[in-house]
């Protein structure tokens, strides 16, 4: 009688830590498939897994980042930005969903600049401005991509601008480290150099929804920016040159509230405007909090960077389906992106975005994802 109890234990024993163990092996790493082609180049996808089974997708055409799957409070998985599965999506040249935009992220005004006494035109495609690199700015390139190994989260994607590219200087050569870590961070670290003197802002244009669902818009997200300054913009939306206070106006989140409180009192449907961030210098300091209470997520958003880009969606007007097949209509979805100001260039009282020879361009923006 004392051995069969012993066995039956030992046999209890096994099954429950082979259970234990089914429960915690999932498989930190990075994954490629062939995605297609475009321009007589091959594109893939990378699918980056940490240990927690948390899931971003990033495809080297654009070096976007095409999908975000973690669980909700609920323990239920699903998407937090909008993304295509297939590469005809984007081909379709959707608004920069998840891309990385440049050689110059935003508006540079009548696409003009001047660096010294020299006069450069840019590709104007945003009215009589030119908007995230141009007429095929980084976001419709195809990127070269190294992952750093099969169990680490992390690739490398790299591309060359050559010199005229939409009009802008230099033949600058640009990566990004694209790292989601075990604490749920989706880490994203850029460089450049060039060979002649040029001007740069990127940023990553990801579009969140943190309910998971576009049928449900990001008016009732809470939203904190630890700023106390936005630059006003005309009618086209480039920056007036002015720096404002948030207090007293519709721009004011440096105690969090609801996006949709005041968004009837903006113009133009809705925020899409450069906030002047509060940190004194370029280290990597926390700027955003974002959190949705249908599914307990929040984003925290650090940056070097000094400013950040909150648009809420609102040139989105159903015209576009993701792959589910929903439409995605105004107000579905918000990007924070992290950058320099727009029309910088042409704006001697902004943060400069020269960047000359013999200089490297460095920033880094952390989206940290979190359920409380």
């Amino acid at each position: 009688m004392k051995k069969t109890t012993l066995f039956s234990i030992a046999i209890i024993a096994a099954i429950f830590l082979t259970s234990c163990n089914n429960q915690t092996t999932t498989k930190a790493g990075i994954t490629k498939v062939a995605w297609g082609t475009t321009d007589g180049k091959e594109v893939f996808l990378f699918t980056l897994t940490n240990a927690k089974g948390v899931q971003v997708k990033i495809s080297n055409y654009g070096a976007t980042v095409t999908s975000w799957v973690s669980p909700d409070i609920n323990n239920k998985a699903s998407g937090i930005v909008l993304g295509f599965d297939s590469l005809s999506g984007y081909l379709a040249k959707p608004p920069y969903f998840g891309a990385v935009v440049g050689r110059y992220g935003n508006r540079i005004a009548k696409g003009k600049f001047k660096i010294d006494t020299a006069q450069y035109t840019l590709a104007t495609n945003n009215g009589s401005n030119a908007l995230h690199g141009g007429l095929k700015g980084f976001d419709k390139q195809v990127w070269d991509a190294t992952p750093a190994s099969d169990s680490t989260a992390s690739l490398l994607l790299s591309y060359i601008s050559k010199d005229g590219e939409e009009g802008y200087p230099g033949n600058l050569k640009v990566t990004v480290l694209y790292t989601l870590t075990d604490d749920n961070e989706l880490k994203i670290e850029y460089n450049a150099t060039t060979d002649k003197a040029t001007v740069l802002n990127l940023t990553n244009h990801s579009y969140f929804n943190l309910t998971g669902d576009v049928n449900n818009t990001i008016l009732d997200h809470t939203l904190m920016i630890d700023a106390d300054n936005y630059t006003p913009v005309d009618t086209t939306l480039i920056p007036t040159g002015e720096i404002k206070s948030v207090k007293g106006t519709p721009f004011d989140f440096t105690k969090a509230k609801k996006i949709g409180q005041e968004i009837a009192a903006v113009s133009g449907g809705g925020y899409d405007h450069n906030w002047v961030l509060n940190k004194k210098d370029s280290s990597l300091q926390k700027i955003v909090e974002l959190k949705d209470a249908i599914s307990g997520r929040t984003l925290e958003v650090f940056t070097t960077q000094p400013g950040v880009q909150f648009y809420t969606g609102n040139f989105l007007d159903g015209t576009i389906s993701i792959s589910d097949g929903k439409k995605i209509n105004q107000h579905a979805a918000l990007c924070l992106e992290t950058q320099h100001f727009p029309d910088s260039p042409n704006e001697p009282k902004f943060p400069t975005t020269l960047l000359l020879p013999g200089q490297q361009f460095h920033s880094v923006t952390v989206y940290k994802l979190s359920l409380k």
